[in-house]
């Protein structure tokens, strides 16, 4: 007989209800040490909550493409912008599109807020051109004035206050000779290609100093009127004004070459260009790294397969030449934002960029190389700034929605459930207490945010989680209306109740699953949060409801069925003489056989 009573008490863990209850407080101890150890106190907020910035985005359309803004670009272009901004770690950045030819980017306050502006600005696409020409970006001195001798430029300085010096260069000794040396670059045929090396890597090569009379970069298409003119546009150019700079590459098509400034150090130089060699969907990755060689940051570039054939062929032309006619410019949004120099063909689809690079700026341009080439050109239309009061103000009243909903539900238990109302309303403050650390933590391991929608999420979440509740205690009730006392009644509702828990859980679950993958933006808030609850509902009912009805069940208050435990055996309508009827049909044996 012992041996059947050992089979079924592992069923419900009758015995062990204090390991469950031992997990879940570690858990619970683990999670608040956390967060008070990663200074994450309180969840990070939303735009909708904290306030930001709100950019939107015109597409423009480009000379000889009229339908280039279409839905598949722009759903492009979106994907684009979100992981540029998010690759930034700005959490919770919202791009949507907005109409046929807008996108809206909402970025919430955060500690890369402001580089995340400056990145979204620059979204027009990204090409290699090789270097025809290069000066300070001051307008040329007349004609008959002498010119600064040429200086070699350094490679590799994207952004401003780098450290670097900015280099001051002409590109020949007059004007007059520069724009006859450039007409010849712009007329001549191409140059063979040299047999490429086996380097794998690009670095600055600053120690090499141009020839005076070297003026035949690699070749373009045009004539000697275009030269000259885009000679007289490069001469009268003035990078400083900020008018001129905008001014300069407008309409630039990639196939014709181009003029363009861009900063080196913190002063401001211009370039005239030769057609794209290569554009930004030919990256297939780039980040800004620290060499293990040299232990300074560089910036890693891996091509695709055809990238790497263009990359390939254009520094091997580039190679054979000397400054500034060995570099190729990084454009991105008409502006040059690198120029390395070549001193050797690269090929096997991977090269790096280095020299004079921060963590920042190595950083940032690696991003702009894998996330600038978009499929259409963008301008500004508007910059908003988002302040939170209309967002406290929404949270506020989702807050009080909140907690009359969550005193309805804990007056519905008070009155029907009566004792165990105390059981379910401990488990609903453990959950809230796991809830809110992790979304604390989150913040800062994802970038989670908490927005309107998450917090409506948690709000549900408050009834999924009452539910499992009433589906075990209406077991128990149904165990002991069949006659059961309370021990083995709350055994034997569990198995019955988890199934039904379990299953109920997993279609929460999968809903929001569901709904987080189809949906962008705030809605995935919503998902999330759902999801997040469902799951800590199955933890709070396995490893504390139930442990903690095990043991109140060996209680005097509950066992005897007090009338205000909730489990009153006469309240819920127990038939005792099902037991009865059970002994008297067993009583009358003996009284036959004394006939007998």
């Amino acid at each position: 007989m012992a041996a059947p009573k050992k089979g079924r008490r592992p069923t419900g863990a009758q015995g062990r209800p204090g390991r469950a209850l031992a997990i879940i407080l570690i858990a619970m101890v683990a999670l608040t040490a956390g967060m008070f150890l990663t200074k994450q106190t309180t969840p990070r907020l939303g735009i909708d909550l904290a306030g930001g910035t709100s950019i939107t985005l015109k597409a423009k359309s480009e000379p000889g493409k009229p339908d280039a803004i279409n839905e598949t670009n722009m759903n492009t272009a979106v994907g684009i912008i979100e992981r540029r901004v998010n690759g930034l770690g700005v959490s919770e950045a919202e791009v949507q599109t907005q109409g046929r030819d807008h996108i809206i980017v909402n970025i919430p306050k955060g500690t890369n807020e402001q580089q995340a502006r400056e990145q979204v600005g620059t979204t027009a696409q990204l090409y290699f051109r090789p270097v025809l020409a290069f000066a300070d970006g001051s307008p040329a001195a007349p004609e008959g004035t002498p010119s600064p001798n040429p200086s070699a430029s350094g490679s590799g300085a994207p952004k401003p206050g780098d450290g670097k010096t900015s280099p001051s260069a002409s590109p020949s000794s007059s004007a007059t000779s520069q724009g006859r040396a450039l007409s010849e670059a712009l007329k001549a045929p191409a140059a063979p290609t040299p047999s490429p090396s086996a380097s794998e890597s690009k670095k600055a090569d600053d120690n090499k100093a141009p020839s005076p009379s070297a003026s035949a970069p690699t070749p373009p298409t045009g004539d000697e009127a275009a030269a000259a003119a885009l000679q007289a546009k490069f001469a009268a150019l003035d990078c400083n004004v900020e008018a001129q700079r905008a001014a300069a590459s407008a309409g630039a098509k990639p196939e014709d070459p181009m003029v363009a400034c861009g900063q080196r150090g913190t002063a401001w130089g211009k370039w005239i260009l030769g057609p794209a060699q290569v554009n930004g969907q030919d990256v297939k990755n780039a980040q800004g790294q620290i060499s293990p060689q040299s232990g300074q940051w560089i910036v890693t570039m891996q091509f695709t397969d055809k990238g790497a054939d263009k990359f390939a062929k254009i520094t091997g032309e580039l190679a054979t030449k000397q400054m500034p006619q060995n570099q190729f410019a990084i454009v991105l949004d008409g502006q040059v934002i690198s120029d390395p120099s070549v001193s050797q063909a690269l090929t096997g689809g991977n090269a790096e960029i280095s020299g004079g690079f921060t963590q920042q700026s190595a950083q940032d341009l690696g991003n702009m190389l894998s996330y600038g080439a978009l499929p259409l050109s963008f301008s500004e239309d508007s910059v908003t700034t988002v302040t939170a009061a209309l967002g406290g103000e929404q949270l506020k009243a989702g807050l009080i929605a909140g907690a009359i909903g969550l005193l309805l539900v804990v007056i519905y238990l008070l009155v029907y459930y009566r004792g165990l109302a105390f059981i379910a309303i401990i488990s609903l403050l453990v959950s809230a207490i796991l809830t809110y650390t992790i979304m604390a933590l989150l913040g800062k391991g994802i970038g989670f945010a908490l927005n309107l929608p998450a917090v409506c999420g948690a709000i549900v979440a408050i009834g999924i989680t009452a539910d499992s509740f009433i589906v075990y205690f209406e077991r128990i009730r149904d165990e002991i209306r069949e006659g059961r006392t309370l021990r083995p009644a709350v055994e034997r509702a569990w198995p019955r109740a988890r199934r039904t828990i379990l299953v109920s859980d997993f279609v929460s679950f999968l809903a929001a699953a569901v709904l987080f993958i189809v949906t962008v933006g705030k809605v995935q808030g919503f998902a999330f949060t759902l999801g997040l609850t469902t799951l800590l509902d199955v933890v709070v009912v396995f490893l504390f409801t139930k442990p903690v009805m095990t043991l109140l069940a060996r209680t005097k208050f509950f066992s005897s069925g007090h009338p205000w435990s909730g489990l009153d055996p006469k309240r819920l309508g127990a038939k005792p003489p099902l037991r009865r009827s059970r002994r008297t049909g067993s009583a009358p044996a003996p009284v036959d056989a004394k006939e007998a």
